[in-house]
């Protein structure tokens, strides 16, 4: 009898109780029928922030693809095949056409293009630029700045300073021959030959006409010629023009 009871007793409880309870819970779970319309669940999103031991997050450092020649590079060729001048041959002077001047119109023959009174037009206002820059330092009223400026800007001005020039054998058979031609110009400014004469007012158009005739063909020379007149880019106080008597700058 002991045996026979020995032999139907229940399961010992030592026996894993969580496969039980798991195996029960699964039982009771209802199946739902399959249904292709229904939304479904949307991807998990990694977390960068406070990435898990079980999903590491990777870093790639992507670095932007870095160019070959920098940008300043480039802009210096560009500016250099603007100009046509090659690397390490730039010529500056003192007064540096590149650095004030505006750029003048690529033009291969202004005497074929320009009348002597359209090359007069323009060396004025190139002139008149020469003197104001001479006397902006140090800074003055513009009283004082234009006195100066009127000092050096008008005819009998210009044409003692083509004099020194022309005595000094500073100019070229071609710009010689370019300021016989200045000398044709007409103009309307009747006040201004009767003021200084007929003579002197035709000089100076010439040396304005060789002004604008340089810098439309060789600026350097422009350069050249306005240094040894004395204009610079420097402080100065003194004038350029001579004094008749002393020769020495008033």
């Amino acid at each position: 009898m002991m045996e026979t009871l020995a032999l139907w007793a229940p399961p010992c409880s030592s026996a894993p109780s969580a496969m039980r309870l798991r195996a029960a819970a699964w039982d009771t779970q209802p199946r739902l029928p399959y249904n292709p319309n229904a939304p479904r669940k949307p991807p998990k999103l990694l977390n960068v922030g406070s990435p898990s031991k079980a999903s590491p997050v990777v870093t790639l450092n992507v670095s932007p693809p870095r160019m070959e020649t920098p940008v300043l590079e480039l802009l210096k060729r560009h500016h250099q095949q603007s100009t046509g001048k090659a690397q390490g041959n730039s010529d500056e002077t003192y007064m540096g056409y590149e650095r004030w001047l505006p750029s003048p119109p690529k033009v291969e023959k202004p005497r074929s293009v320009y009348n002597a009174a359209s090359l007069a037009y323009i060396g004025d206002c190139i002139y008149e630029l020469y003197a104001r820059r001479h006397f902006l330092f140090p800074p003055l009223n513009i009283d004082d700045y234009n006195d100066r400026v009127m000092s050096v800007v008008r005819c009998e001005a210009q044409d003692e300073l083509l004099q020194t020039l022309l005595a000094d054998n500073y100019l070229s058979a071609e710009e010689r021959d370019i300021l016989k031609w200045g000398k044709n110009v007409t103009t309307s400014k009747s006040r201004t030959k009767r003021r200084a004469g007929v003579a002197v007012y035709n000089r100076a158009s010439s040396l304005e006409t060789l002004i604008g005739y340089l810098y439309l063909k060789n600026v350097k020379r422009l350069e050249d010629i306005m240094l040894k007149l004395g204009f610079s880019s420097g402080a100065s106080m003194d004038s350029i023009l001579k004094d008749s008597n002393g020769g020495q700058a008033v």
